[in-house]
C-alpha cells in the first residue's frame, strides 16, 4: 500500500484511505482487508517495525542492481570494475512537527547516507541518520568491495577508512582537502595536456596527525575544469589508470546528485504520512523501493523512457486488470506510431 502511495503521489493519509475507497471491491485480492482507514494507517507507521523496510529496500536494491548490471552508459569499456559514488543528502524536518529530531541551525533533519552504483544507476547502501552526523563517520559503516572504485567529495577524507579501503584492495577518489601537507615523491607524465590534467604526482602526506593514519604513497592530480573554471586537486590510490580518467570518473560523481534530485521531486520523502521517528524512516526507505522497481520495469522492458515518465504512466494503471507487459508493449507500439507520424509530416 505504501508503494502505491508512492507511485501515484498521494499527498498524506487521508488522501491514501479516500483514493482507495474507489478500489473497495479489489481489497480482498490485495490483501488490504475490507477497508483502509487513516487511523490505522497511522498505527501501522508508528509500530512497524523499520527494520523489515530496511531488509526489503536492500533485497530490491540487489534484484535491481543484479538486473541492470550490464548497463554501461557513462565509462569506456576499458573501464570493467565496478564504480560508486558516496555521498548525502539532507531532508529538513519542521522542528515543532518533528520533535524528536535534533535541532540545528535552528531545523530539524534527517541525512541520507548513500553509496551509489554508477553503472546500474541503483543507491546500493543507504543509511539514515540525523543531520547533524558528519559525512566521514558513516564511511567506516559502507561495505566495500576489493577491485571496485569509490568516488567521493572532500567531506569523505578520512584516512583510517581510506587505509583501510586500500588494504582491502578497493580504490578510492577524493578531493584533497586544505591544509593537508605532502612531499613529493615523483612527478609523473602527463601525455595529454590538453585533457586538463595539469599535475600527476606521486606523494605521501606529511602532517603530523596524518603520518599515522595514511602511511602508504598515494597519488595526487592536478585537473583544471573549463566548465567551471576551477583547478580540482585528486587524490587516490589508483595508479594504474590515466590521470584523465581520474578526473572523468570524479565527474560522474554528479549522478549520485541527480538521483537525490529525482528522487527529492518524484516521490514522496519531502512530505511525510506521518510524524513519528518510525513512520519518516519507513517512508524512506518504502521511497527506495518504489525506486528500484521502477528502475527494474526500466531494464526489463527495454524502455526507451525516462524513470520520471515510467512512474507516470505506472501511476494511472495500476488497479487495471491487465499485464504490465501488454500496458508497456501497448506504449511502445503508440509511441512508434506517433515518431512515424510526426517523420511523414516532416517528408511532406
Amino acid at each position: 500500500m505504501m508503494v502505491w502511495a508512492q507511485l501515484t503521489g498521494r499527498e498524506s493519509l487521508r488522501d491514501i484511505s479516500d483514493s482507495l475507497k474507489g478500489h473497495q471491491k479489489k481489497f480482498h485480492h490485495l490483501g488490504f482487508g475490507k477497508s483502509v482507514c487513516r487511523s490505522t494507517l497511522s498505527q501501522a507507521n508508528e509500530k512497524r517495525e523499520v527494520k523489515i523496510f530496511q531488509l526489503m529496500s536492500e533485497r530490491m536494491v540487489e534484484t535491481a542492481q543484479q538486473a541492470r548490471i550490464d548497463l554501461n552508459p557513462l565509462f569506456e569499456d576499458d573501464i570493467n570494475f565496478r564504480v560508486y559514488a558516496g555521498d548525502s543528502t539532507t531532508i529538513p524536518l519542521e522542528k515543532n512537527t518533528f520533535w524528536w529530531s535534533k535541532i540545528q541551525h535552528g531545523s530539524g533533519g534527517l541525512k541520507m547516507h548513500t553509496l551509489f552504483d554508477l553503472l546500474s544507476s541503483i543507491p546500493v547502501c543507504t543509511i539514515i541518520t540525523g543531520h547533524e552526523i558528519r559525512d566521514q563517520s558513516i564511511m567506516g559503516l559502507f561495505h566495500y568491495q576489493a577491485g571496485s572504485l569509490y568516488v567521493f567529495n572532500k567531506a569523505y577524507v578520512k584516512l583510517r577508512s581510506l587505509s583501510a579501503m586500500d588494504d582491502l584492495g578497493a580504490y578510492f577518489i577524493v578531493r584533497r582537502k586544505k591544509r593537508m601537507n605532502f612531499e613529493i615523491l615523483k612527478e609523473r607524465d602527463c601525455p595529454n595536456p590538453k585533457e586538463g590534467v595539469l599535475r600527476d604526482l606521486e606523494i605521501r602526506l606529511s602532517n603530523r596527525w596524518a603520518e599515522s593514519r595514511y602511511t602508504k604513497p598515494m597519488r595526487m592530480i592536478y585537473y583544471y575544469s573549463k566548465e567551471n573554471n576551477q583547478t580540482f586537486e585528486f587524490l587516490t590510490n589508483q595508479f594504474d589508470m590515466e590521470a584523465h580518467k581520474i578526473a572523468y570518473l570524479y565527474k560522474c560523481r554528479w549522478q549520485i546528485e541527480l538521483f537525490f534530485k529525482w528522487i527529492k521531486q518524484h516521490l514522496k520523502i519531502k512530505r511525510f504520512y506521518g510524524t513519528s521517528e518510525n513512520a519518516v524512516k519507513i517512508q524512506i526507505y518504502v521511497g527506495i523501493i518504489t525506486y528500484c522497481l521502477v528502475a527494474i520495469v526500466e531494464k526489463v522492458y527495454k524502455l526507451n523512457r525516462s524513470p520520471f515518465e515510467l512512474l507516470r504512466m505506472l501511476s494511472v494503471s495500476l488497479f487495471e486488470k491487465r499485464s504490465l507487459r501488454e500496458f508497456l508493449e501497448e506504449h511502445k507500439q503508440e509511441e512508434k506510431y506517433q515518431n512515424d507520424t510526426s517523420l511523414m509530416f516532416k517528408l511532406f
